[in-house]
């Protein structure tokens, strides 16, 4: 694993306004970097990344299993003792998913350490599958990457093949997408969702959440009051659980992407429960709640709201002295502990690796970089390659 100078493509920006890409650059500052790019063999994608990946997710199953089972975890995660049938009927049915990612801190050596499981809302989908893999084909043909180079990147086409799945599943129904007003971010991963849905046959409508209503039949409606009868949100299920609109979702028959049982595995929650159920397994770093007396660590822990996005409200401790953290509006259902691994650091910047899965498949990676240790919604975004 390196990270590598290269001359970025003179007129990527004119080329990102031509596709679309229009969050290249986050409340002023470069999102989007292609000044460097990250290398890895092909064992370390293989043996390092993928096969931990896909046991990790199929471990993560197992969780939910446990949990939707027991009153004591439900309450635990935190899921609305309202909800906890709508959860776990959902599980039981095996209601289909799409996607998620996985949060690796991976140096090159050793085994990848799960930080957490992005299996509910995960954006930087279109860089991945789509944007990165374009740098990668034009960087090829400048002849600026070394000849047979590859990428880790079968995303957009798993995304594709998935839709055309789910479309057999709901054969003729229109799928709604959403996501919340004002975040350019948000609405380009959707769209870029919606382009994958369509490829594969979908017919498709947007609308964004806050215009989101209910008809006098019980169905979530659109602003043309068009039914909602299947949806993908890139709205996390901690806050529709909690909306006015909560008491609604069992009734409405929507069709959910991500489904009801993904509050479980997108939860920190998970992580002690995951280290409960395989300890010491080298994937996986120790983590308990906060509660836990069980909870000692001779070295640095982080601390992690049981509900949290993008990096906040995170601490980096030794002892009960905070050496880092973030801020943010989360905290106020708990905290989990988990063991400190430091992120690979080249030059001053920490590196993660974000590994994609669609239905299950690993088939996608992305690396976010910052100069903090802590990884947050406005860190950078750096291809990646697989050196020939």
């Amino acid at each position: 694993m390196q990270r590598l100078r290269i001359t970025p493509r003179p007129h990527w920006k004119l080329k990102a306004r031509e596709y679309g890409f229009n969050f290249h650059t986050l409340q002023g500052e470069p999102y989007w970097q292609e000044d460097a790019y990250y290398s890895f063999t092909l064992d370390q994608i293989e043996q390092d990344i993928e096969a931990p990946t896909v046991e990790l997710h199929q471990m993560c199953l197992h969780a939910v299993n446990q949990v939707v089972s027991s009153e004591r975890l439900m309450q635990e995660f935190c899921i609305p003792q309202a909800h906890w049938n709508l959860i776990a009927e959902s599980w039981r049915r095996q209601d289909p998913s799409l996607y998620s990612r996985l949060d690796l801190a991976y140096t090159g050596h050793g085994p990848a350490k799960l930080l957490e499981n992005n299996a509910d809302t995960p954006t930087s989908l279109y860089e991945t599958g789509f944007w990165q893999w374009l740098w990668l084909e034009e960087q090829m043909q400048a002849g600026l990457l070394p000849a047979g180079a590859d990428q880790f990147n079968l995303l957009q086409e798993k995304l594709i093949e998935r839709f055309r799945h789910l479309k057999s599943l709901y054969p003729n129904t229109l799928l709604h997408l959403s996501c919340c007003k004002d975040s350019n971010e948000d609405r380009g991963t959707v769209q870029y969702l919606a382009d994958c849905a369509l490829e594969a046959g979908i017919a498709n409508d947007f609308v964004y959440i806050e215009d989101i209503g209910l008809g006098e039949t019980g169905r979530f409606s659109d602003l043309n009051n068009g039914e909602i009868e299947w949806l993908f949100k890139l709205y996390p299920w901690e806050f529709m659980l909690r909306e006015t609109f909560a008491e609604h979702i069992a009734a409405s028959k929507t069709q959910w992407l991500e489904p009801p049982w993904k509050a479980i595995v997108s939860n920190k929650a998970l992580l002690p429960l995951l280290w409960a159920l395989f300890p010491n397994h080298p994937n996986l770093l120790p983590a308990f709640f906060e509660h836990d007396p069980k909870a000692q660590f001779a070295g640095k822990y982080v601390k992690k709201p049981i509900f949290a996005r993008e990096g906040a409200n995170i601490s980096i401790l030794q002892g009960d002295t905070a050496l880092l953290s973030s801020d943010g509006p989360y905290g106020e259902e708990g905290f989990v502990l988990q063991g400190y691994t430091p992120l690979p650091e080249f030059n001053g910047r920490h590196a993660l690796v974000g590994s994609w899965l669609v239905d299950g498949e690993a088939c996608g990676l992305s690396i976010r970089e910052d100069s903090s240790p802590i990884t947050q919604n406005l860190s950078a975004y750096l291809p990646h390659i697989i050196a020939p």
